[in-house]
């Protein structure tokens, strides 16, 4: 292994763990209601909105009317964005003239980008015009993350409170989310962004003359379209809210979207950083702060060894490749970018399957056998390792509480979690989140892999190609939006079933988790005793990561088998 490229990643995991708290403190602070820098700025911007909006900005709800505001206002997002494809053609901002999106494509990525998942089967630059990548892409970039971060909010409301009846006041946190923290964040990100080479603009496409003209299929080609438009504003809140989507076809391996080291660097620390300091929030917000570093560990002792695992992958290249005499350049660096290399490579991908992202800096379909599995697996586990904003810890909570219900049934007394106890309404919601995302995956890989219309999508016969199919659906299923390429999923039968997908994985999750808060915040506290598990301790947090292992591995190590794992052995030349 590199030993420079395993510094990088170690000073990497180093700065975004010195960030969690301040930012994690900042955001409890606006979650609360309290002052804090920018309050003098943007407190009469949200009391603005509030009365624009005829919002009540002290009033809250029930879990129920609180999961009906989600609903309707994420699939009022969803319907302006399906809309605005159609119409792009005669839309301003258009300068390339493109046409309007095809209907089963534009449900695709409305649905995409209102669950925060952000998979495309299209190419950016040669489908979206500006008007629809800035006013409807990149807006629901904000509200679709500051959604999954009010849902989350509402959860620790309901561990924090005590015989309430309310759980807060869905339009107040999401307005506080983008506002205080994700609006900000991005603007600082977007102009380091710029400062770095990333296009920021509203110019048509240039046509430029090549410095030495190529032949393709016997015709001589002198020029190159350079596509243009105002993408920084968008790479800058895709990183920051997990979402993804890139403004290019080729995402973050694209030199207008992530053009040095340092832009990399920033872009994939933006990845990690709002769902590690939330870990933060979440104890600050219970008051304490002990639970949230635990929840932070558990997660981080899952994603040290598995980004390791894929840089090994990766660093050990093809031994095909050895055998045939071909200089791999220290590994395997097919698909990943030279100014970034295997070290930082590896480390996106482990981020960006981990953390709900889905972004890429290189070609996950060209992976080794090994290294593709890893971001594969992460994103089976449920996108709970830091997972998506706000998303992905209330995830890993769902865990927290199987595994203090499994503590009970081990020491035989009625499992308590922040000093409430989980009964058997708590555990069968948790049950449905953790398992909902898993039959979605297995039954839509199941069904692609039967039929005509799933298979001829495949660009490599046998276990690569079964492997593409479990890849597109582990992704969407758990709303995170990479992809092995090498899977056409712009037809149809993809657009449709991905769509679905995203769809069920988001908002059919969000329902138990509120229907969770409110049950827990009706309820007493209860008094601790020595019989109560601590949920702070090391012992805690090796049940918590064994919970998270076990599922993921049970569920899914079949159809790995099936994908990665004989595809490595037939490449060791074992199969």
């Amino acid at each position: 292994m590199n030993m420079l490229g395993a510094i990088q990643i170690v000073l990497f995991l180093i700065v975004l763990t010195v960030l969690v708290k301040p930012v994690g403190n900042y955001m409890a602070k606006v979650y609360r209601g309290e002052r804090t820098l920018l309050s003098s700025v943007l407190g009469p911007v949200e009391r603005g909105i509030y009365r624009l909006c005829g919002i009540d900005g002290q009033a809250e709800s029930s879990w129920q009317r609180y999961t009906v505001a989600v609903l309707l206002f994420n699939f009022i997002g969803f319907a302006v964005v399906y809309v605005m494809q159609l119409w792009q053609d005669v839309l301003p901002l258009n300068p390339q003239g493109f046409a309007g999106v095809e209907s089963k494509s534009a449900f695709n990525t409305a649905v995409s980008f209102a669950s925060n998942t952000n998979w495309q089967g299209y190419g950016g630059e040669s489908t979206m015009s500006y008007f629809t990548q800035m006013l409807g892409l990149t807006v629901q970039n904000f509200v679709s993350a500051a959604s999954g971060m009010a849902v989350l909010i509402a959860l620790i409301r309901g561990f924090a409170r005590r015989q309430a009846t309310e759980i807060g006041n869905f339009y107040v946190d999401m307005t506080r989310s983008t506002l205080y923290v994700l609006l900000p964040l991005s603007l600082l990100l977007a102009v380091v962004l710029v400062s770095q080479g990333v296009v920021q603009n509203f110019s048509a496409y240039k046509a430029v003359d090549l410095v030495q003209p190529v032949v393709v299929q016997t015709e001589q080609v002198t020029q190159q379209t350079i596509p243009l438009g105002p993408a920084a504003s968008q790479i800058a809140i895709k990183q920051l809210g997990t979402n993804g989507g890139g403004f290019f076809n080729v995402n973050s391996a694209h030199p207008f979207e992530n053009p040095t080291p340092l832009s990399n660097f920033l872009q994939v620390l933006s990845i990690l950083l709002i769902p590690a300091a939330l870990c933060y929030t979440f104890g600050r917000m219970v008051n304490d702060t002990r639970q949230g570093w635990a929840v932070f560990a558990a997660m981080m002792v899952i994603f040290f060894p598995l980004t390791f695992g894929v840089f090994g992958a990766e660093q050990s290249g093809n031994p095909r490749l050895e055998m045939s005499l071909v200089d791999q350049a220290g590994g395997n660096m097919e698909g990943k970018e030279v100014r970034f290399g295997i070290a930082n490579s590896a480390l996106w991908a482990a981020a960006t399957t981990a953390a709900s992202n889905g972004s890429v800096n290189s070609m996950h379909d060209s992976y080794t056998p090994l290294g593709g599995l890893v971001p594969l697996w992460l994103m089976q586990l449920g996108e709970v390792v830091f997972g998506g904003a706000g998303s992905g810890l209330y995830g890993m909570l769902m865990f927290a509480i199987v595994a203090v219900f499994i503590a009970g049934l081990m020491v035989g007394r009625t499992p308590e979690y922040l000093g409430k106890k989980i009964e058997a309404y708590e555990v069968k919601m948790a049950s449905l989140v953790l398992l909902l995302p898993c039959v979605v995956v297995l039954v839509g890989t199941a069904i692609a892999s039967a039929i005509p219309v799933g298979t001829s999508s495949i660009a490599n016969p046998g276990a690569h190609g079964f492997s593409e199919i479990l890849y597109a659906f582990a992704s969407a299923g758990n709303n995170n939006g990479s992809a092995f390429g090498g899977l056409s999923a712009n037809t149809p039968f993809y657009n449709i079933a991905l769509g679905v997908a995203m769809w069920v994985s988001r908002y059919w999750l969000m329902i138990p988790v509120l229907a969770i808060a409110g049950s827990l915040a009706a309820k007493r506290s209860v008094a601790v005793t020595a019989g109560t598990l601590p949920t702070h301790t090391p012992l805690f947090i090796a049940m918590l990561v064994g919970v998270v292992l076990m599922v993921g591995a049970l569920t899914f190590l079949p159809s790995l088998a099936l994908g990665p794992i004989v595809e490595h052995l037939q490449m060791m030349g074992k199969g």
